[in-house]
């Protein structure tokens, strides 16, 4: 598949999962540039996508920081199937993923809607960040047990 038709793909899912929201609904709505997948999560290898015959049925993109922990940056599910394991599964792949690269901590700004899914994935709420639209919760989760570093929020 050709990385402009699995952007939009990708993306086309990314407003699904997010317009479920009615609060966030009027300001994407009004912004639509606030969904975009930058196609260098795609080439670099940052963007895992899960699919069942051929189908998306979700995908989640872990960049590197500049400390050398990771983000989990984004992480979508077909609303359709939420609650069914796949995003659960998004997350244990994103963890091996940043520990396979030398990351001892996973961190997230995650939508409140989003706190008891994170909390059950094991993240710890570290804080809240302000995002373009809302305040996000600012979680993390250690993937290595490499020091006994203290967890901050985004460096």
């Amino acid at each position: 598949m050709l990385l402009e038709t699995k952007k939009k793909l990708l993306e086309d899912l990314q407003w699904r999962a997010s317009l479920v929201w009615e609060e966030y609904r009027e300001a994407l709505l009004a912004h639509p540039d606030a969904i975009e997948l930058p196609l260098e999560h795609l080439d670099a290898g940052h963007t895992y996508v899960t699919e069942r015959s051929g189908q998306i049925l979700g995908f989640r993109v872990v960049v590197p920081r500049p400390d050398g922990d990771a983000d989990l940056d984004g992480l979508f599910v077909e609303p359709a199937i939420w609650k069914h394991g796949a995003g659960r599964r998004l997350v244990q792949q994103a963890e091996r993923l940043a520990a396979s690269r030398g990351s001892e901590w996973l961190y997230v700004i995650a939508n409140p809607r989003a706190r008891g899914f994170y909390q059950a994935c094991a993240f710890e709420q570290l804080g809240e960040e302000q995002t373009r639209f809302a305040s996000g919760l600012s979680m993390g989760k250690r993937v290595s047990a490499k020091s006994v570093k203290m967890p901050s929020p985004r460096s």
